[in-house]
């Protein structure tokens, strides 16, 4: 058996793990993100978590399906800030400065689930105003059947997985709170 590397009584990948951690919350404290008006252009930049509830930002969000109809949704992780532990599209992200709404679902897919060099169809785009205030631009993929080759970033997503229609409609039913209300939505579309 080989020797761990110890950083007092904790194991260097746990330290290391941590701090990355910590660096992304840090980081994440001072992204600038598109401050924006009721007709989506933008009027400012502000930091993320230093805005007010009325400040309209951009959302965006990818729905993938696979060839044979499954839908495939994220549970997000259970440290976020926002819903945590709830099911929602597959990949979902706060627009950044200096990015489009599809370059960041692009970014987004990669960072979250893995998914590198993708096309996605511009779907529609929705203003939001609940809790949060924001225009929301989804994104449409489709991908093969039973693909499964999946690079979950677990401070970002608990867990994916394909759901048949009739399976997904069934949970809904059953469990409406473990969904964001965009999920709710999109099946009564």
């Amino acid at each position: 058996m080989r020797d761990r590397l110890m950083v007092g009584h904790l194991p260097l990948e746990e330290v290391i793990l941590v701090r990355v951690q910590v660096s992304q919350q840090f980081l994440n404290h001072f992204m600038k993100i598109p401050i924006v008006d009721e007709d989506d252009n933008i009027i400012e930049f502000r930091e993320r978590d230093n805005r007010d509830v009325n400040a309209i930002y951009r959302v965006s969000s990818l729905w993938i399906t696979d060839t044979n109809g499954k839908i495939l949704l994220a549970r997000r992780a259970f440290n976020k800030k926002h819903d945590p532990n709830k099911w929602g599209p597959a990949v979902a992200g706060t627009v950044e400065k200096g990015e489009t709404y599809e370059e960041n679902i692009i970014k987004e897919a990669e960072e979250e689930i893995g998914l590198k060099d993708i096309k996605p169809i511009t779907g529609i785009k929705k203003r939001r105003k609940t809790k949060y205030n924001y225009f929301a631009q989804e994104f449409l993929l489709t991908l093969s059947a039973g693909f499964n080759d999946f690079k979950v970033a677990e401070d970002e997503v608990a867990e994916v997985k394909w759901f048949s229609e009739e399976e997904l409609r069934k949970e809904l039913k059953e469990k409406p709170d473990d969904f964001l209300k965009g999920v709710h939505e999109r099946m009564n579309e």
